[in-house]
């Protein structure tokens, strides 16, 4: 069985995380000379091209294999950092090249899942978290990028466990003013495809699922504005850019204030949402898979 030498792997890793070998030299503290050296020496040994040099680099499907193994090699470094810091106090801190990645969609950061993350970082954990779409962020973990993923994806990946959170409801509101002057009778058949909608990105398809529902209508288009932010999509309804389908959780606050207006005030939108992460033997895994249900538990919907 071969064994791969761990700096040339975590430079393998470093280059695809920081998107070009530059920023993994200055990442790793080594030179760009030296980044290219442990590259190399890590495609003689295994025998095949690891990265494709597009901008940003992207790693090839053995990359990919021997990025995720990196990965693994941290996880059971961070295991034993927390398992030695039990027996000695003042075992120093993990390094920067040490990051825990998980990959979580950017409506449960901005809702829940931070302050479920909270005691899992003060008490050292170098984590990571990558924000996508909750339809794709199993992907990272697919591609081995990420180690757990926040998704909505219900069946576990090859090699993963999976973990039902609990439902998100979605609302559509818009600026009390925005209402009063568009859509005083709120969202009907005869007046949203006037009203622009904001989301997240063009992977946002929840606007339309919400209007179909809302309104039982099928193969619904609506006009589109985008903002990649949680709390900025927020913060565009309010200045009066349009309507956005957003989390209740999110914006309750603003509902109960007048500042937002529930469009719809008898629909939500259910979006299930899972945990799925390696099915090893890790008690940085199950610190996670722990901290990220018992919040789910509080607070998202566990009947849908």
């Amino acid at each position: 069985m071969r064994t791969f030498d761990t700096d040339a792997l975590e430079c393998l890793a470093a280059i695809v995380e920081e998107g070009g070998f530059e920023r993994a030299a200055v990442r790793l503290s080594i030179t760009q000379s030296a980044v290219s050296q442990r590259l190399r020496a890590l495609e003689a040994q295994v025998g095949t091209v690891l990265l494709v040099r597009s901008r940003p680099v992207k790693a090839t499907s053995a990359g990919r294999l021997l990025i995720k193994h990196a990965m693994q090699m941290r996880l059971l470094r961070a295991d034993l950092e927390g398992d030695l810091k039990e027996l000695a106090p003042n075992t120093g801190a993990v390094g920067e090249d040490e990051r825990i990645s998980i990959a979580v969609n950017a409506d449960s950061i901005a809702t829940w899942a931070l302050s479920a993350l909270d005691p899992l970082v003060h008490a050292g954990l170098p984590l990571e978290i990558i924000t996508d779409d909750q339809d794709f962020t199993h992907e990272w973990l697919r591609e081995g990028q990420v180690l757990g993923c926040v998704t909505t994806l219900k069946q576990a990946l090859r090699g993963c466990k999976v973990l039902p959170l609990g439902a998100m409801h979605y609302v559509a509101v818009v600026s009390k003013d925005y209402a009063q002057a568009h859509c005083p009778q709120g969202l009907t058949p005869h007046n949203f495809r006037s009203i622009p909608f904001v989301a997240f990105n063009r992977k946002d398809d929840l606007p339309s699922e919400f209007v179909g529902r809302a309104l039982s209508l099928r193969r619904v288009s609506v006009g589109q504005r985008f903002v990649p932010s949680s709390e900025g999509m927020v913060r565009a309804v309010l200045a009066g850019w349009g309507a956005s389908v957003v989390p209740e959780l999110l914006v309750r606050g603003l509902i109960d204030s007048g500042q937002l207006v529930n469009l719809v005030p008898t629909v939500t939108l259910p979006v299930n949402l899972y945990w799925h992460c390696w099915n090893l033997n890790s008690e940085v895994i199950d610190r996670l898979t722990s901290a990220l249900s018992q919040a789910a538990a509080r607070l998202l919907d566990s009947k849908n």
